[in-house]
This record gives structure tokens, sequence and C-alpha cells, in this order.
């Protein structure tokens, strides 16, 4: 299986929604959530550290030409990454990103010849995304579509790829209607996810988002319940995941950050009775996920 063949790699979703191929009057009953949502998107131009990824040969694109022709084909890039000291002809190729709402990262030269690993890359180089993004509306509308309260997975800055694609892989399986991911400090739909996915990336709708605090707000409006994942919580055997749910993943080494732990609903964790005191991101979303799924499959569905 490509990554051309998934349902979140068709380019004509939206348009699928525009002609009415999903109904968007078709609504789902839940319980009503009200908060105040701020829509003002950030900047798309970030400067950060990444962690070093292995890239493949066929995720990159290298240099200002293949980069500047790949934007005009309309090839789906996941971001650019820029020397923040380049000019020229990289003034274009970041307008032309910052039009298409592709990520831009400034880093050093360093960074650049790691990853061009030899190659000329003239200060930029393009990654290649293997599923094109959606909009947290068309996950919802999937779930009305169904006719199920909606079931979403929010991933709090995971960075590594390889957690990435294990969690989207098991959302997946477990049903889930799709997933949401930060623009900053967070792996995105690169070959390393798709390939650790098992392909799962390809057909689990994504939503990169400016702020998950924002996104979550967004998710309460429509009647959706947040559960985050956290040590200091109940005991997930204590509430139901019945309804509408939002299951907050935190990132591998600091769990969901103080912000987004605010706006949850309610914080859970795994009972823990050997001597090691934490999970993998991805196998403790996996145990969650499950459960969310036996509540869904004991409702009147």
């Amino acid at each position: 299986m490509s990554p051309d063949n998934g349902y979140n790699g068709k380019k004509n979703i939206k348009k699928s929604i525009k002609k009415g191929y999903v109904n968007k009057k078709f609504g789902y009953s839940g319980r009503k959530r009200g908060s105040d949502i701020n829509s003002n998107e950030k900047e798309n131009y970030y400067d950060i550290k990444e962690p070093d990824f292995n890239f493949g040969s066929e995720s990159i694109i290298i240099g200002r030409n293949p980069v500047l022709e790949s934007l005009k084909s309309g090839k789906l890039i996941d971001s650019i990454y820029v020397n923040s000291g380049a000019g020229g002809s990289i003034s274009v190729i970041c307008k032309m990103a910052k039009e298409q709402g592709i990520v831009i990262k400034r880093v050093n030269e360093q960074k650049l010849n790691k990853m061009a690993d030899g190659a000329s890359h003239q200060g930029v180089i393009a990654m290649t995304a293997c599923a094109e993004y959606v909009e947290i509306e068309d996950i919802l509308d999937i779930a009305r579509e169904k006719n199920e309260p909606p079931y979403i997975i929010i991933c709090d800055e995971i960075e590594d790829p390889h957690n990435l694609g294990a969690v989207i892989r098991t959302a997946e399986a477990s049903g889930a209607h799709g997933v949401i991911i930060p623009k900053r400090r967070s792996a995105s739909l690169n070959h390393t996810v798709y390939k650790t996915s098992a392909g799962a990336a390809a057909w689990v709708p994504t939503a990169r988002v400016s702020n998950i605090s924002q996104a979550i707000d967004t998710l309460k409006e429509n009647g959706v319940w947040i559960y985050g994942t956290d040590a200091a919580g109940e005991d997930y055997r204590s509430v139901s995941f019945s309804g509408a749910v939002g299951l907050v993943i935190g990132s591998e080494g600091f769990g969901v950050s103080r912000l987004v732990k605010e706006k949850c609903d309610f914080l859970l964790r795994l009972p823990m009775i050997g001597k090691i005191t934490s999970l993998n991101a991805s196998v403790a979303g996996g145990i969650f996920m499950y459960e969310i799924l036996k509540a869904r499959l004991g409702s009147d569905r």
C-alpha cells in the first residue's frame, strides 16, 4: 500500500465536504460544552531544535529549484528546513510555503549538511509528507457521518516519529476518527511515521494545529470530554469512557504539558505495581485506547 492510497492522503477531502459527500447537518447530540476559542493562527515559521532523525532518501527534496518546483506542483510537503541566514530565492520559497500552510523550520548549516548527506542543499531542504493534513472539523464530520460519538487522539508534543507512528497505528486499529498533533515540538507525518504505523498514517485523518489548548476548546464546544494521561491522576478504572472522547497522550520525557492538563476534564493513570514506574508513551496510549474501544463496544452501538 502506498502513502497515496489512504483516506488521509486524498487531496479532495475538503472538496468532498463542501460538495456534500459528508453531511455537515447530521450532528452528534452529545453533552454540550462551552468555551471561548481564539481562532487566530500563529505564523507557521519556527526556530526550533529537533532531535536527529534518520531521513530516508524518498522523503526529502534538496536544493532551491527542486523545492520551488515541488511547491508549484502541489506535491505533499510536510515541512521545509531553511538556513536562517540564506537569502535570494529562499524568501520566495518561504512565501509560497506559508501560503500553503507548510511549516517552515529555521536550522543551522550543520543540520542541513547532515540531512543532505553530502548533496548541495543551497540552504533549503523540504520534507515530504506521507499524507495530507486535515482540519479538526473534518475529523468531527467523519464521526457525524458514521453517527458515532467522536473518538479523537490528541498527541501533546510526541517528538519521536516511531512513537507517533505506533500511536497512529493503534488509533486506527481501535477505531479512532482522527489524531491531532501540534505544529511545534512534535513528529509529523513523515515517512518514518508512515512505516512505523504500518501504513495506518495514510488512513487516519490527522490535524496539525498551532495550539493544542485551543484545539481542545474546539472539541469541548462539540461535546467532547477530554481525558489526559498523567501519573498523578486517578485510576483509569474509576471513570467511564462512554460518549465523545478526546484522549491526550503526553510527550516521551515530560508527559502532558501543564496548560493542556488544565484543559482536561479527567487526568487518569494506569496502575503500576512493578519496579518500573512509567511506560512508553505509545504503549500507555495503546492501553487507554483499547479501554475506550471496550467502552464503545459495550454501548448500544
